[in-house]
Formats: C-alpha cells, structure tokens, sequence
C-alpha cells in the first residue's frame, strides 16, 4: 500500500510538471503577439486544461494496454498480471517509469527545450519494463503503432497544415492594413489558443490517469473492464487538478523558448498554428492515439514561419529541439530503468522510498539550478538574443547561433 502511494503522489507529480512544460504548447503565440498577457494567458489556459481533463478517457484506456506488458488485455483474464510478475514488481516498474519521466521533463524545462512529456513517460515506463522484464515486457505492438507512427507522422502534418494555414490567411488578408490584421488576429488567437488548451487537457491528463489506473488494476483496486467507460472521478479529479496546476505557473521558460526563439511570429501565424494544433490534437485524442501535444505546436509554429514569405525561422533552435525530440525516449528509459534497477536492489518497500527520495533531491537540485537564472512573466517576452542563441536573455556561457535566416 505505500508503494501504492507514493507511486500516485509521483503520478501526480509528472502530472504537475507535465501542465507547466507544455503550457506554451497552447499560449505561447498568444503572449509572443500581445493577444493575451502573460498571466492572465496562463491562468486561462490552466482552467481550460481543468475542463479538458472530464471530456474523454479514450487515452487513458490506451495507456493501460498499450505500453506495458503486465497485464492481460483480452480475454476473461483480462486484467489479471502476467505469469511471473507480482503486484510489487509491477508496482515498482510504473512507479520507476514515471521517475524517468519526470527527471527528463525537468532537465529539458532546464534548458528551455519543449521534448515531449507523453515520450519522456512512455521512454520511463519502456525503460523500466525492459530492466524488469526484458523485451517481452513492452507491448511493441501498441507502441509502435499507438506512439512511434504518431510521432514521426504529427509534427510534418503539423507543420504543413499551418503553412497552407498561414500563406492562405495572408493571401486572403494581402490588401487590409498591417495594423487592422494584427488586431483582428489578436481576438482569433485567443479562442484558438484556448481550443488548444482544452485538447491539452482531453490528451495530456489522460496519461497521467492511465499510469494510475494501471496501479489500480494490477494491485486489485479497479476492474480493467471498467476503464474505457470511466475511471474513479477522486483519479479524474485530482489528474486534472495537478495538470491545471502546474498549468498556471507558467513553464516560462519553455514559452519563451516557443515563442520568441523559434520563429518571430505575428498574430495572424499564431492562430494558423493554434488553429492547426488544436485540430489535429483534438483527432488524435478521439481515436485513443497518446500523440506528443509538444511535437503537434512545434511543428505548427515551424510552419507558420515557412507559410510566411520572409519570416524568419530559427532553424539552429529548431535543430536542438530535435535532438531533444530524438532522445527523449531512450534518456527517460535509461532513468526509468535505473530507478528500477536500484528499487529492486535495496527491495521492495526501501527500494521505492529511496528512489522517491532521488526524485526529490533531483528536482530539487534542478529547481535551484533554474532560479539562479530566472525566466518569468516579465521577461518571457524580451528580444531574443541571437549571438547566444539562449532561453535566457543573457547566458554569456552559451553557443553562438548563427542559423537563423528568412524562410
């Protein structure tokens, strides 16, 4: 039962972390054009991941079946463990999974780099299955077909989308006045970015509700039959809580990273790539599909700056955000199944309070690192700084970059 625990109140935690990583996902055009102010962009977002959470448990369903192998998924033993793992292992294995992910959504959050937190869980729980298990213990079926397929596919779909989206907005708006544009997308950027949110919400909190309801299931306390028709509102309830959360205290610095680094973006852009975002995060969520809302903006914003003739795209911030993209499943499965790896060295019941303790020492330690160069509502908005090429204003430290060109 401790385990149980302390491995919802980890759930939850990546839950939190996974709300502030992504909220520039959905707000971060609106407070790069003015259309909303930092704050109060935030706190809308926030409430509209709090509904977003009660719509759908589509994802959810998809995540007790489709990532790990153990339990059975059909059948009239569905639900039950598989042979040869107990309802500790399997315990340990979640619990060791969501560890991987939130450690890789901090040292990204860290950098400022928008990786993807739907891989960084499912890289975390891939890794710990494996270390656990072996091969066998990874449903490579539903990941490829759930997860990697997605992931390749939605960032180019998104990417084409807002282009078409943003050169068929300027075309359309050539002959008004730069200034009646600007407002006029100004109002269309809010309702969009709001859609986005509230497809965050119906997408992300289901994930951390699935890794949940798999505790559930395998220590007894939930029926798997049950799960496609709801899950307990205390699970739904408190997922959207923590997502709404960490939601409204911003990820400032991945928002900044997103909308000032990549692309310098105008109104109209922004609401083609929200509009394009919203769209097909909303398809992917009503067939079940665990799709990377971070890779869907990404991709949107990208083809903002491509469907805008002479917008300039900083393809070296883009560059590095793919490498995050690359290593996010393998550097969260790595941490994933070394947290199981110790777990199950030191045993059972001392194995999960010392891996929650590295949690917390780590997040801790990353927290600090972060406030030692703050980024925050008041400067998310400033110039970016193309001689360091940074999430910072200023970071003497970092690497010249020197990519950036007009598209």
């Amino acid at each position: 039962m401790l385990i149980l625990v302390l491995l919802v109140i980890t759930a939850l935690g990546f839950d939190f972390t996974n709300g502030f990583h992504d909220t520039g996902n959905a707000m971060a055009t609106s407070i790069a054009t003015g259309a909303l102010k930092p704050k109060v962009a935030v706190g809308l977002s926030a409430i509209l991941n709090l509904v977003g959470a009660f719509l759908s448990v589509e994802v959810a369903a998809t995540i007790t079946k489709e990532v790990l192998n153990i339990q059975q998924t059909s059948g009239p033993d569905a639900g039950e463990i598989v042979a040869g793992i107990t309802p500790t292992t399997a315990l340990l294995i979640i619990f060791a999974g969501l560890i991987g992910g939130i450690l890789w959504n901090l040292f990204t959050w860290l950098f400022g780099l928008p990786s993807s937190s739907s891989h960084a869980l499912f890289g975390g729980l891939i890794g710990s299955g494996i270390a656990a298990i072996g091969l066998s213990g990874v449903n490579w079926h539903g990941v490829f077909g759930k997860i990697i397929v997605p992931a390749l596919l939605a960032p180019v779909i998104a990417c084409v989308v807002a282009a078409c989206g943003t050169w068929l907005v300027f075309t359309i708006t050539r002959h008004l006045a730069e200034s009646r544009k600007e407002q006029g997308f100004r109002y269309g950027q809010i309702a969009s970015a709001s859609l986005v949110s509230l497809a965050h919400g119906t997408g992300d909190a289901q994930k951390t509700m699935g890794v949940i309801a798999m505790a559930l299931i395998v220590t007894g306390h939930l029926d798997a039959s049950t799960v496609s028709h709801g899950l307990p509102l205390w699970v739904v309830a408190s997922c959207a809580a923590a997502i709404a959360i960490g939601t409204y205290l911003g990820g400032w610095r991945i928002i900044r990273t997103l909308g000032k680094g990549l692309v310098e973006i105008s109104s109209p852009q922004g609401m083609a790539a929200e509009a394009s975002s919203a769209a097909i995060i909303l398809t992917s969520s009503a067939a079940g599909m665990a799709l990377s809302t971070t890779q869907v903006a990404t991709g949107s914003i990208l083809g903002s700056g491509v469907g805008k003739r002479g917008a300039q795209v900083r393809w070296g911030v883009a560059g590095r955000m793919a490498v995050a993209w690359l290593t996010t499943l393998p550097a969260a499965g790595l941490v994933g199944a070394a947290s199981f790896y110790i777990a199950n060295l030191l045993g059972n019941v001392a194995g999960a309070v010392a891996i929650f303790g590295l949690l917390v020492a780590a997040s801790g330690y990353m927290y600090r690192r972060a406030q030692q160069n703050k980024v925050d509502a008041g400067n998310v908005n400033d110039d970016w700084d193309d001689t360091t090429g940074s999430v910072l204003p200023t970071d003497p430290g970092a690497t010249p970059d020197t990519t950036a060109r007009s598209a």
